[in-house]
């Protein structure tokens, strides 16, 4: 629920599908789902669809309910009368995406510089996607140590509060986060805790690297 005084974004590219939008690999179902979805959203009927890339009312109904196979021409002509690349006709036909489950406290420990002052790092998995890999690691904090370790790594790192309080440096900016608090930062900036000010402290940090980060 949003509220008055909080900004709204509007996502132009939605992550939602259709409840029964199809999950394996049956290729005419997805180009028939993504075919219909597209020609709803351009607000074109199926006989105007039809008239627009040259084919008949019948066969584009049979492509919309998976009753036919596409040539690669009528695939082009899809795709340049939905105003879209053809690749775009056949997502979600990718066989297999990954997936990384991890098990409340069952993360592996990573051993660093903050360890020895009562911080401890739990990975919560990797995944190496397309374009760049992604770690989310759950860090808690329990010594009020006056030495903190400072991170700089490529990338764009997110964290997200959980539990507790504290003051939080990245270059010469603070930033006092509590439970529900979220810093967008980029990793190449010196950044590290400067002051803990209600321990426990439990937060998300979640690390995107750059295509060519080969850590």
């Amino acid at each position: 629920m949003s509220s008055p005084n909080r900004p709204v974004h509007h996502d132009t590219a939605p992550r939602e599908v259709p409840a029964d939008s199809p999950t394996g690999v049956d290729l005419e179902r997805v180009i028939a789902a993504q075919v219909r979805k597209l020609r709803l959203a351009s607000g074109l009927s199926v006989g105007d669809m039809a008239a627009k890339i040259g084919i008949s009312k019948a066969m584009l109904s049979k492509i919309e309910n998976a009753q036919t196979s596409c040539s690669l021409s009528t695939l082009a002509r899809l795709a340049a009368g939905l105003d879209v690349p053809v690749t775009s006709l056949f997502r979600g036909a990718d066989s297999a995406r990954d997936a990384v489950f991890t098990s409340a406290g069952q993360g592996a420990e990573i051993v660093g510089r903050g360890t020895r002052v009562g911080h401890h790092y739990e990975m919560l998995g990797a995944l190496r996607g397309q374009h760049k890999r992604l770690e989310p690691v759950l860090v808690t904090l329990t010594n009020a140590s006056e030495v903190f370790p400072l991170f700089q790594h490529p990338g764009t790192e997110l964290l997200y509060m959980l539990e507790g309080e504290m003051v939080y440096g990245h270059g010469e900016s603070e930033y006092h986060l509590r439970p529900g608090d979220a810093l967008l930062l980029d990793g190449e900036g010196l950044h590290g805790p400067n002051e803990l000010v209600e321990l426990p402290i439990r937060f998300l940090a979640v690390t995107a690297y750059p295509d060519n980060h080969q850590g």
